[in-house]
């Protein structure tokens, strides 16, 4: 199988490499942090111009269709630059969400807003209580006159105190944790009856609460696809937020290395005593260990057959989350006293690192799920 990148695809990893490079580093990126939204919007503007906003959507759409591959490049650049612009709340998941859940209307009233960058999505599941459970949905939905309403609260919505509109998954009919029950549905961000309380995550990045209190919202395509929708939508993001844990990991990694080769005691470079070496050489094990799951999980996402995906994508968050937690673990190790303090790079990639690993479930979560399916290679 070919692993390298095609010309389109190395060029599209220089020219976003670049720009990072150029208008992303601590200082910028604690200033963007700053910022009413908690993002920078010229950087947004950047990567709309970029036309990163527009890869993953049909150019019925406005989009570039572009596939997997270049969503993974993106977000692995995003990792190594700390990004913090909603990319993985609103392409990623909400773009993921209607692209697949919604109708032919639907889909052509959004998507181009999506592509072009003007409209943010959020996608809101958690529940207090549900921790990765996608099933365990107690938000309700009801008729009421012509249309819906949604009665009940979600958490942990990323970048959803921004966002323009929301793709909510609630419960329509059936009892708790009863998959067909389950439906995805819009609501607008100035709809009645919702009220967002936003805030920032441990490493800075936005999410938000939200109470739905009759709010009036509209059904996302067929609701009895709601959970199988929102099932793939989490997929996409698993296998995103993978990937950005590989650019911060190589960050953490390069980082580590320096740091081993300048700092000095007893003379020398601590890097040339053996006994750190050995711990240097793990965490690189550790880094091309999770890039080949991360690109299982890529490739994955085109599987038509649910179980053989659910499968890997579950493998490759379980390697990747193990991977970011050692990973971080040995640079803060290695680096001493420095390597906590939020004044130093490291101190906010391990952070970032540490809400990577535990996105969308931790490793001892898929690790059950991946048991409960049989496991990576099942026997037929």
């Amino acid at each position: 199988m070919d692993f390298d990148l095609s010309e389109e695809q190395r060029a599209l990893a220089d020219t976003l490499g670049r720009l990072l490079a150029d208008r992303y580093g601590p200082e910028a990126r604690a200033g963007y942090l700053a910022e009413p939204d908690g993002f920078s919007r010229a950087r947004w503007a950047d990567f709309i111009a970029l036309g990163l906003t527009a890869l993953p959507f049909a150019e019925d759409h406005g989009g570039l269709g572009a596939g997997a591959v270049e969503t993974m490049i993106v977000m692995q650049a995003f990792g190594t630059a700390l990004v913090v612009e909603p990319y993985l709340a609103s392409i990623v998941l909400g773009g993921t969400a209607v692209r697949l859940g919604g109708s032919a209307a639907q889909q052509a009233r959004i998507l181009p807003g999506v592509a072009a960058g003007t409209t943010l999505l959020a996608l809101a599941h958690a529940e207090a209580g549900s921790r990765f459970d996608l099933l365990d949905i107690a938000c309700a939905a009801r008729a009421a006159g012509d249309g819906w309403v949604l009665d009940g609260t979600k958490v942990a919505a990323l970048g959803a105190d921004c966002a323009d509109l929301l793709v909510v998954a609630a419960r329509h009919h059936g009892d708790r944790r009863d998959p067909a029950g389950i439906g995805l549905f819009l609501v607008e961000a100035a709809a009645p009856g919702l009220a967002r309380r936003g805030y920032a995550a441990l490493d800075g990045t936005r999410a938000a609460e939200l109470r739905f209190s009759a709010t009036p919202a509209e059904p996302l395509g067929a609701l009895d696809q709601g959970h199988a929708v929102l099932a793939r939508a989490i997929e996409h993001g698993i296998a995103a937020a993978a990937a950005e844990s590989l650019g911060v990991m190589e960050a953490m990694h390069a980082l580590t290395l320096d740091y081993l080769k300048t700092r000095k005691q007893f003379g020398r470079a601590i890097g040339e005593f053996q006994a750190l070496q050995h711990r240097a050489v793990d965490m690189f094990v550790a880094l091309e260990q999770a890039r080949s799951m991360v690109l299982l999980a890529t490739g994955a996402l085109a599987l038509e057959d649910a179980l053989e995906r659910a499968r890997a994508i579950a493998a490759a968050k379980v390697q990747v989350a193990r991977s970011t937690t050692h990973i971080a673990e040995e640079a803060v190790q290695l680096h001493g006293g420095i390597g906590m303090t939020l004044e130093y790079r490291l101190g906010h990639l391990v952070r970032r690192a540490t809400a990577l690993a535990a996105l969308f479930g931790d490793a001892d979560h898929h690790l059950r799920r991946l048991a409960a399916m049989g496991g990576l290679y099942h026997a037929a």
